[in-house]
């Protein structure tokens, strides 16, 4: 099964990191009145707020997790005197109570979705696959907390670390080091990157359309009357 490890550890990240630029480039390039999330709070606004804050909230702190994590150069760990054991279990504690809130929140909104007859009815199969794919996800990620937990050396992290990083340095090889990791953490890898391939086509892209611009513009909004638009008008 080497070949199939080969292909799913070792090329398939390679596509989907492909299609996730190329397909945001031009997505945005040709469609940019796609490039939404379609707000559904005009139709109900019962769990939305709750499910909301709590999805996102876990799913950013769940995403700048596994980004320090396994992206940050192992030599700097130990520059700083952090051992692998003790970043593994933070990486336990933090990412399990993320993986919660956001677990919770998804769910408020999937069972908003699928329940409720407007909402099904305004939602394309996009809007709830989707949804359904990162609920999956999450179940995935909360799954190898156990696991984990058999491993409090922290040195199953580094073989991930040390995945992630060779991918994004074109190092050859770099599936070897994922190859006799436990098969719930091969899915949760999977079905990431498979997240990461569709990304471009579904309503994910709002999260690379975050204004940060306004927080630096400048200059007063101006409202006017109803009667003082009028006369400037005639």
């Amino acid at each position: 099964m080497n070949w199939f490890n080969e292909l799913l550890f070792g090329f398939y990240p390679y596509i989907a990191l492909v299609v996730l630029v190329l397909g945001s480039v031009l997505r945005f390039d040709r469609e940019q009145y796609t490039w939404r999330t379609g707000s559904s709070q005009l139709l109900r606004r019962k769990q939305l707020v709750l499910g909301s804050i709590l999805f996102h909230v876990g799913i950013l702190l769940i995403f700048a997790g596994h980004l320090v994590g396994l992206l940050t150069p192992i030599d700097f760990w130990e520059r700083v005197h952090v051992s692998h054991g003790a970043k593994q279990m933070l990486a336990i504690v933090a990412g399990g109570i993320a993986g919660s809130m956001c677990l919770v929140g998804g769910a408020l909104l999937l069972h908003r979705r699928l329940f409720d007859p407007r909402i099904r009815a305004t939602s394309s199969f996009g809007d709830t696959a989707i949804l359904v794919l990162l609920m999956l996800q999450l179940c995935l990620g909360i799954a190898t907390i156990p696991i984990s937990l058999g491993h409090r050396d922290g040195e199953e992290m580094v073989k991930f670390m040390q995945w992630a990083q060779s991918i994004f340095n074109f190092q050859p090889g770099a599936a070897t080091y994922v190859a006799d990791a436990h098969w719930i953490f091969k899915a949760h890898l999977t079905l990431g990157l498979t997240i990461l391939l569709v990304f471009p086509f579904t309503r994910l892209v709002h999260m690379l359309s975050a204004p940060v611009w306004y927080l630096n513009r400048r200059g007063w909004q101006i409202v006017r009357s109803r009667r003082l638009a009028a006369r400037s008008a005639k």
